[in-house]
């Protein structure tokens, strides 16, 4: 290993190389206290109102919605009541149980569910590395979603491609090929054409599209390991993966760069920073593979790291990409320095690193 190691570096760019392969309710007439105040509804919102029937008496408001505006769910109306856009009477209402009495009149502005509003463009500032007809580098900032889900359905990745160019909405999820977890950053391609989509779809699956990563882990790592353990979903914890048995076959290249102890407000403690290449893109691989090695990632809790060098999410960051153009055939390789916390955290190990050398 290098006595003074360097982090990855060079402002992103590309070059032409070889090959690489890889809810009780009571009865209620009036105002609710504390009702949020009244949504103004875009011109596109849909509304809907109705006078409550004789038969209807003691219905839950949210029941009563949902005969109303049956192409929503209950959830969902219950949602729109809490937030403004239900009024009985004229005067608004914000609390789903309560049950409804005959001769109110209710109205519902119907504004739509996060999950349609999923696939609309949003304008934003990619982080574009480079970009041509067929395809777009991005250098992921950590923090941003890549594909909308539960939580996210807005200011993602895909909703910023939609925007920034027109084919976006005729390509499969965008465009978007491969992902990279919500708090790790670093480089991906998007396809533009249907052509570039198909073509790095089946590079990626051939494990010819290479993906390195540099990872701030926990423990001191061996000079090399290469990983090849099956990741399926932990049967425990739902949220996490595992190395499983029945799982799908993956493999991570291990290398490292730097071990050191260091010792931080809380004590002294032993980290690395490692290169990792992937053979293979399971959900969280990296994590999963070295923690299943006793090399946590630093802050990542879900895999039993801790935060420690500055760092609030996982350390990780996709540094370098490289693959063959689908349009031109050419090799194609992209590096992204390391954003400023890993940069920030890797100066603090390579400090201690060198007085641990000088016996300082």
């Amino acid at each position: 290993m290098a006595s003074r190691p360097t982090p990855p570096h060079s402002p992103a760019s590309s070059s032409v190389e070889e090959t690489l392969v890889q809810s009780g309710a009571e009865e209620w007439d009036g105002d609710d206290e504390g009702a949020a105040g009244q949504v103004e509804a875009p011109p596109e919102w849909a509304s809907k109102e109705s006078l409550v029937a004789t038969a209807d008496r003691g219905h839950r408001l949210d029941a009563w919605l949902a005969v109303l505006a049956p192409e929503y769910s209950r959830s969902h109306l219950k949602t729109l009541i809490e937030s403004g856009c239900v009024t009985v009477d004229g005067s608004l209402v914000s609390t789903a149980s309560r049950k409804v009495v005959p001769g109110q009149r209710i109205a519902v502005l119907l504004r739509p569910t996060a999950q349609s509003q999923a696939f609309v463009a949003e304008k934003m500032d990619l982080p574009i590395v480079y970009e041509d007809d067929a395809l777009i580098v991005i250098n992921k900032p950590p923090g941003m979603v890549v594909h909308p889900a539960a939580g996210n359905w807005s200011g993602t990745l895909m909703n910023g491609l939609l925007a920034h160019h027109a084919g976006a909405s005729a390509l499969p999820r965008a465009g978007i090929v491969h992902r990279l977890d919500k708090d790790t950053s670093g480089l991906m391609v998007v396809g533009k054409t249907i052509e570039a989509v198909t073509a790095l779809s089946r590079a990626i699956a051939d494990r010819a599209v290479r993906r390195q990563y540099v990872a701030l882990v926990h423990g001191l790592a061996p000079d090399a390991m290469e990983v090849d353990a099956p990741i399926g979903r932990d049967p425990v914890s739902r949220v996490r993966m595992a190395v499983q048995g029945a799982g799908k076959p993956a493999r991570t290249d291990v290398r490292c760069l730097m071990r050191t102890r260091a010792r931080l407000d809380d004590g002294w403690g032993q980290y690395s920073a490692v290169e990792c290449t992937l053979h293979t893109g399971r959900t969280h691989q990296i994590r999963v593979h070295l923690s299943s090695k006793g090399l946590p990632l630093v802050a990542d809790v879900l895999y039993g790291g801790k935060p420690a060098l500055g760092m609030g999410r996982q350390a990780l960051h996709a540094f370098r990409l490289g693959f063959i153009h689908p349009s031109t055939g050419e090799a194609c390789q992209f590096e992204s320095p390391l954003p400023s916390d890993m940069a920030s955290a890797w100066r603090i190990l390579q400090e201690a690193a060198e007085k641990a050398a000088t016996g300082a």
